[in-house]
């Protein structure tokens, strides 16, 4: 099969389609004909070198697609069937060996392509606001990075439990993206400072800079109040006021979904079925698929995601 492969180690760019060995399938596994894969911000790093897949999976590039069934294995499921894919690795290839807990069934009313632009931001965002930090009417949300995919996405979820939403972004033009998705308070980081509008108010807070926002957050929380980070995009180390959280009862929450052992996975993608799914079928939330490459043009699609300028999700298309 043809799979995007870092060529040069030293160039996080040298993304080229190569013949490579077809993934062996393993007991509890289908394998699926991949017809378009989410590009996520983990997976420029992972091209970097420095986010490698966990043990024992696949180390192509590529955390979700979309495609079709086209061998069952042991599994019971039907050769033919339209799948999202939840994954650890093998996104930016012609076919995957996928879990058989982490397969999602195409949310009516999108189209293969359009679905891989939600599975990624839809267990990540549910599993974090939904699952752990359980947002409900009347919450105050902060999502940072807001007109990003997990940002676009989160936005609108909170908005359809009734919380109100505050984001921050580098543009006004993306701040009034993410007005239109629902946002009611904005920040323009390179502006102003978010904790000056929003201390001791928010919480919940959907964080994923890292170190350099940590003291920030934990002023921005109000009490009983829950930092989740999700990714350290401007570092991994900040410094944490315990005595400025003790009084407040505030919790900070540090997670990775790809880490996640595969049942656990299993979980997050049926209770994502269960409660995402119903939502996007009504339209309460919308794909924010904003650009579309081919899959031999993965390396214009990491230089679209990191230009700053990206808006909402990018999808990789595999044609025959």
């Amino acid at each position: 099969m043809k799979a995007i492969t870092v060529t040069n180690p030293d160039n996080p760019r040298s993304l080229e389609l190569t013949e490579i060995p077809m993934p062996e399938l393993q007991s509890g596994e289908v394998m699926v004909k991949v017809a378009a894969a989410g590009v996520n911000r983990a997976d420029l790093v992972q091209a970097e070198g420095k986010y490698p897949a966990p043990r024992g999976e696949s180390e192509i590039i590529g955390l979700e697609c979309t495609g079709t069934i086209v061998d069952a294995g042991d599994t019971g499921r039907q050769v033919g069937e339209e799948v999202a894919c939840l994954l650890a690795g093998g996104g930016y290839a012609e076919y995957v060996a996928v879990p058989e807990g982490q397969l999602m069934r195409i949310p009516e009313g999108l189209t293969l392509t359009e679905a891989a632009a939600v599975v990624e931001v839809a267990t990540t965002v549910w599993s974090n606001l939904g699952m752990l930090a359980g947002v409900s009417e009347g919450d105050r949300v902060l999502i940072h990075g807001g007109a990003g995919g997990i940002g676009s996405f989160a936005i609108q979820l909170c908005k359809a439990l009734g919380a109100e939403v505050a984001v921050t972004a580098g543009s006004n033009e993306k701040l009034d993206y993410c007005q239109e998705l629902g946002a009611d308070i904005l920040v323009n980081y390179r502006e102003e400072d978010f904790v000056d509008k929003l201390h001791g108010s928010c919480d919940v807070i959907l964080d994923v800079v890292g170190g350099p926002y940590l003291e920030d957050n934990i002023k921005s929380l109000a009490t009983d109040g829950k930092l989740i980070v999700i990714a350290v995009q401007g570092g991994p180390k900040g410094e944490l006021s315990l005595g400025r959280m003790m009084p407040r009862r505030l919790s900070v929450h540090a997670t990775t979904l790809r880490a996640r052992p595969r049942a656990m996975k299993a979980e997050i993608c049926r209770s994502t079925e269960e409660h995402v799914w119903p939502l996007i079928e009504s339209g309460a939330i919308k794909h924010q698929m904003n650009k579309v490459f081919q899959l031999g043009d993965a390396a214009l699609a990491h230089n679209h995601l990191d230009s700053g300028t990206a808006i909402g999700k990018t999808v990789l298309v595999v044609n025959d």
